[in-house]
């Protein structure tokens, strides 16, 4: 969808090498690498060597880090919303923040849950997608009116609770939330995608 990244290494926090980590970045390191994060393929937490993506961003602070891949791990593997519609949440994050690197690790994933990819297509080209049933027509809209007005109103809220309880809601906003911070983080790093990727999100139209 637009250039590839030729930049190999762009990150502001360079990978810390394992022989490197202080005795606190080591226990984040193992404790995320020895979670269900590290099942994923497409994680950074599974792969050899340094940890990568947000997670050698929060090894600078362990303490929080680690309460932070915590709180990441309940978000993404005891949601009670199906991983198809905690997925299309990322996705709607992602593409709000214009995030490359958690983008591409999530556009799998939520394929991978059974998310339409012409459902993915349209979020990332910035439209509304169509043919979403009725219980993604609600994430899509819930996540976009809470990251576009930075509130819900009445008539969105009900219709949250009455689909998903109150701890759907607040499940659904735990994920966007947490995700804004992660898209935080891989900004400010300009973590980037593999070498030979193409990015897969254009800037949206203002």
């Amino acid at each position: 969808m637009s250039d590839t990244n030729n930049i190999a290494d762009s990150r502001r926090f360079k990978l810390i090498p394992l022989e490197n980590l202080t005795p606190e970045q080591k226990a984040l390191s193992d404790a995320i690498k020895s979670g269900p994060r590290a099942k994923l393929a497409s994680s950074g937490a599974s792969k050899p060597g340094p940890l990568g993506g947000p997670f050698n961003v929060w090894l600078r602070s362990p303490g929080i880090g680690n309460l932070v891949q915590q709180l990441g791990e309940e978000i993404r593997f005891r949601s009670s919303l199906s991983g198809k519609l905690n997925e299309l949440a990322i996705l709607v994050t992602a593409r709000n923040w214009t995030s490359q690197y958690e983008w591409l690790a999530h556009h799998k994933l939520a394929l991978e849950g059974g998310l339409n990819p012409e459902i993915a297509e349209a979020i990332a080209e910035g439209r509304k997608p169509e043919g979403m049933d009725a219980d993604e027509a609600l994430v899509y809209e819930f996540s976009r009116e809470l990251q576009e007005t930075q509130g819900i109103s009445d008539e969105m809220y009900a219709r949250a609770v009455a689909r998903f309880g109150e701890r759907g809601v607040v499940d659904l906003i735990s994920v966007n939330g947490f995700y804004v911070l992660v898209s935080m983080c891989l900004n400010v790093d300009r973590t980037p995608v593999p070498p030979g990727t193409p990015l897969p999100l254009l800037p949206l139209k203002k």
